[in-house]
């Protein structure tokens, strides 16, 4: 059939040319853009598969600078308890050298003390000055609050806690085994000492955790005579003494299994009494009586010896790891040590030590905002009268000010060794805080870098093979339609000139 009025031919071409260049118009697009999605006509699925992942990506990138940021914080607060551990060091070279009294003349030793007072000021201004972003770091402005804290706590430090917004987390502690001193119970019979003759000596070694020492005494030697000996060199034997009835109770003069008491008989003179016994198991102040030795017998010349007792403890749950009178658990969601009075630690007992109310250094770091992924990390007040708190035998407790001229512990005419222990109890402080930080950055933040890092890339990954451009396949495709649209071109030219052809029917 020849008709002018349709040219179905043309028609056909024109469709067929419209859908060509409909697709060479797609592969421009996605070649132009990189994208293979670039509106949701193109992959509904895809493109909510692809957002999905775009927001997963920028959650991981907010994620990864969190940690990075916070790998700034504590190299910040590093660096300034860095330098309060040198000065606490010149500190200590400081109170050795002034202990030195006979070596010393006064003009020397106020002038270490005008030393000390200079280290003292500067530890507080690196407490007050080292900051981040205005924020200080070292004033106690990231350690935890807490209230309701029970008399039974000498002392705690909370190194972690999560929390979440607007609530509060009490401690609860359980007492499960009493903390112990190291003991010995020497029963010699009577008030005195009763020896086999006068010119005899009643001799044995007495060790403790701290030193050991040799003694000797006559006959008819009072037992309180014998405690006053024993009690004259307790700071260096680490060993105290108190009478008994007719006999002399050793304690080592701290709690838990590092503390000892080591008697060893070195010439019993023929001292009669039940020898030496150990303590209870369960009662520090009662002597085991099927426990006793002879000063004679071998055991008692072989030396025998006793070490205290941890204290055991449940808090929040978990067993605590016990020290002494300490009882700590280190768990993501509580970190805490807990130091309690010697009446808690040896007494079986259950109590709220404090109530965990907020503070802390919180950062996330995690691509979800949620506790999982929070840490809260306690940055202790590391300036002087919050440092090396120290009791000393007669229950005196100190700080690191208390060395300041004019204190209790100043090393013109204060007591220097006293000084000595609380300036090591600083170090010991601050050297904690600093691993503590230390392990924070390699364990936490470093791997949390790393995980992170890693998902950032699977997750780009997934979310490019979805909605990237395969440029070698669009390529094909750009060339592929580019050929079609030529043909339809040419195509629809003849079949619009073929009704011409018509005209020749007509003449």
């Amino acid at each position: 059939m020849s008709r002018i009025n349709t040219n179905v031919q043309s028609l056909l071409a024109q469709r067929v040319l419209g859908q060509n260049n409909k697709t060479l118009n797609t592969s421009l697009e996605r070649l132009s853009t990189g994208l293979r999605i670039n509106r949701g006509a193109d992959d509904p699925a895809g493109l909510i598969a692809s957002e999905k992942l775009r927001s997963e990506i920028a959650s991981i990138s907010a994620a990864i600078g969190n940690a990075e940021r916070a790998d700034q914080v504590v190299n910040i607060a590093e660096g300034g308890l860095q330098e309060i551990n040198n000065l606490l060091i010149e500190l200590q070279s400081l109170v050795g050298q002034s202990a030195n009294d006979a070596g010393l003349s006064t003009e020397e030793r106020k002038a270490n003390q005008l030393q000390i007072d200079s280290i003292l000021q500067t530890i507080d201004r690196i407490s007050a000055a080292t900051t981040f972003e205005g924020t200080q770091l070292l004033n106690g402005n990231f350690d935890f609050t807490v209230s309701g804290t029970s008399a039974n706590i000498a002392d705690y430090t909370i190194n972690a806690a999560k929390l979440e917004t607007g609530d509060t987390r009490a401690v609860n502690i359980v007492v499960t085994q009493s903390a112990q001193h190291g003991g010995l119970f020497l029963s010699a019979g009577a008030a005195s000492l009763d020896l086999a003759d006068a010119t005899s000596s009643f001799t044995f070694e007495l060790a403790g955790a701290v030193g050991s020492r040799e003694f000797s005494f006559a006959s008819a030697t009072s037992l309180t005579n014998v405690a006053e000996s024993i009690n004259t060199f307790k700071s260096i034997t680490g060993v105290s003494a108190a009478v008994s009835g007719t006999g002399i109770v050793l304690k080592s003069t701290g709690f838990g299994s590092s503390n000892f008491v080591s008697v060893k008989i070195l010439n019993d003179a023929g001292q009669g009494g039940d020898g030496i016994l150990t303590l209870s198991s369960t009662d520090e102040n009662t002597a085991t009586a099927a426990s006793g030795q002879l000063f004679s017998s071998n055991a008692a010349t072989g030396g025998i010896r006793d070490e205290g007792q941890d204290i055991g403890a449940i808090i929040n749950g978990i067993a605590a790891t016990g020290d002494g009178k300490t009882a700590s658990v280190s768990t993501d969601f509580l970190d805490v040590a807990l130091e309690l009075t010697n009446t808690a630690a040896t007494t079986p007992s259950a109590f709220t030590a404090f109530t965990i109310t907020g503070g802390g250094a919180k950062f996330n770091l995690g691509p979800q905002v949620n506790i999982t992924n929070q840490v809260s990390l306690g940055i202790q007040n590391v300036a002087a009268r919050h440092l090396g708190r120290y009791t000393d035998l007669s229950s005196n407790t100190y700080q690191l000010d208390d060395l300041a001229n004019g204190q209790a512990l100043n090393v013109v005419n204060g007591n220097i060794e006293s000084a000595q222990q609380v300036v090591n109890s600083a170090i010991d402080e601050i050297s904690a805080l600093r691993g503590r930080l230390g392990a924070f950055q390699k364990n936490i933040i470093g791997s949390t870098i790393n995980s992170l890092g890693i998902a950032l890339e699977n997750t780009s990954a997934a979310q490019s093979s979805i909605r990237d451009t395969d440029f070698a396949s669009e390529t094909a495709n750009l060339t592929r339609s580019q050929i079609l649209v030529n043909a339809a071109t040419n195509v629809l030219a003849l079949a619009n000139s073929q009704p011409q052809a018509v005209l020749g029917l007509l003449g």
